[in-house]
C-alpha cells in the first residue's frame, strides 16, 4: 500500500479572472475547488494512474468534511486524524495571466494527533511506500519528518521525501528511496549558484552520497533528470506545450515516477512517466488525467503498465 501524509491539507480555491486590481472590486471569469496538499496531490495523481493509496493527515470542520469527501470521490482512500477546533484552510489561487496565491494558515495540531498519527503509521509493513510531502506548520516540531523515519527505520519500508532544505537534508541518513528536489531547493541546500547541468548533477550525487537512494530533479522549463540508485543518470527536456499551472506539477512528478516504477521496475520508465504526469498537469488547469498524461508518453501506456 502507497500511504501520503500531508500535515496541512487545504481545499484549493482557483479563481480565473481578467485582470486583478488590488482595491478594487474583481469578478471571477471561473472557479473551482480542488482539495489540495502535496501528499494529497499525490495521492489523486496515483488514483488517476491506477494505483490506490490512503491520504493521512490531519483535518478539522466543515472545510476538512469536505476535503476527504472531494479525496474519495476521486478514488483516494482517506485516513485522517480529526482535530476538534478550527477548520482545514482555503488557499485562494488567483491566475489572471499570473498567479497569486493566499494560503491560509490552517487548525492547531496537538499532540495527542501527532501521537495519533504515529500509530497509523506504525501500522506500515514492510514494501509499503510512505510519501511525505510539503512544509511542516509552525505548529509541529521542525524535525518531524526525522523523528518519523527514525521511527520507521530498519522495517523496509520505502520513504518518498518531498521538502526543502533542513526538513530534506536531515533526513537523508535514513537513506530515502526518493527525493525530488528542484534545482533552486538544491542550490539553497549548498548554499551554491548552479548555473550548468553538469553543477546540478554534482551536486544532487552529494545528495546520493548523504544517503538519497534516488534523486529526481526537477527543472521547470529544462526538464528532469535523475540520478538512480543503480549508477545511472537520465536526462529528458519537457513536452512541448503551454504551461498553464504550477501547482501539482512536481508532485504529479513524483506520482508518475512511483506508478512507472511499480509497474515495470525500471527506473528510467518511472523517470519518463513522470516527467510526463509532471508536464500533463502543468499543461492543465489542475491536476492532469490518465489519458493527458499518456498522451505525452510517445509510446504505448502498455510499455509503463497502464
Amino acid at each position: 500500500m502507497i500511504y501520503t501524509v500531508t500535515f496541512n491539507p487545504s481545499l484549493d480555491y482557483v479563481i480565473q479572472t481578467d485582470k486583478l486590481s488590488p482595491g478594487g472590486i474583481n469578478r471571477a471569469v471561473s472557479e473551482h475547488i480542488y482539495p489540495g496538499g502535496k501528499g494529497n496531490n499525490v495521492s489523486v495523481i496515483l488514483s488517476n494512474l491506477g494505483h490506490k493509496s490512503r491520504a493521512l493527515g490531519f483535518v478539522a470542520g466543515f472545510t476538512g468534511d469536505a476535503l476527504e469527501e472531494m479525496l474519495k470521490a476521486r478514488g483516494c482512500y482517506t485516513d485522517f486524524i480529526r482535530l476538534e477546533e478550527g477548520f482545514t484552510r482555503i488557499n485562494v489561487k488567483i491566475n489572471d495571466g499570473q498567479e497569486t496565491e493566499i494560503n491560509g494558515q490552517g487548525p492547531v495540531i496537538t499532540q495527542e494527533a501527532i501521537e495519533e498519527l504515529y500509530e497509523r503509521l506504525d501500522r506500515l509493513v514492510k514494501d509499503d511506500i510512505l510519501v511525505l510531502a510539503g512544509s511542516i506548520p509552525d505548529t509541529l516540531p521542525a524535525d518531524m519528518y526525522e523523528k518519523i523515519m527514525a521511527r520507521l527505520n530498519g522495517r523496509g519500508i520505502r520513504i518518498v521525501v518531498d521538502a526543502t532544505k533542513d526538513l530534506l537534508l536531515n533526513v537523508l541518513k535514513y537513506r530515502p528511496f526518493l527525493i525530488k528536489p528542484n534545482n533552486h531547493e538544491l542550490a539553497e541546500m549548498f548554499g551554491a549558484v548552479l548555473n550548468t547541468e553538469e553543477e546540478i548533477i554534482r551536486h544532487a550525487a552529494m545528495l546520493q552520497k548523504k544517503g538519497a537512494r534516488n534523486v529526481l530533479v526537477s527543472m521547470a522549463g529544462d526538464g528532469a533528470l535523475l540520478l538512480s540508485e543503480d549508477g545511472e543518470i537520465y536526462r529528458s527536456r519537457p513536452p512541448k506545450g503551454e504551461v498553464r499551472n504550477s501547482v501539482g506539477a512536481g508532485d504529479s512528478m513524483v506520482a508518475g515516477f512511483l506508478t512507472g516504477y511499480l509497474n515495470t521496475g525500471d527506473h528510467e520508465k518511472a523517470f519518463k512517466l513522470g516527467i510526463a504526469a509532471g508536464s500533463a498537469t502543468a499543461f492543465m488547469n489542475w491536476l492532469a488525467g490518465r489519458d493527458e498524461i499518456t498522451a505525452l508518453l510517445g509510446e504505448q501506456p502498455s510499455a509503463y503498465g497502464l
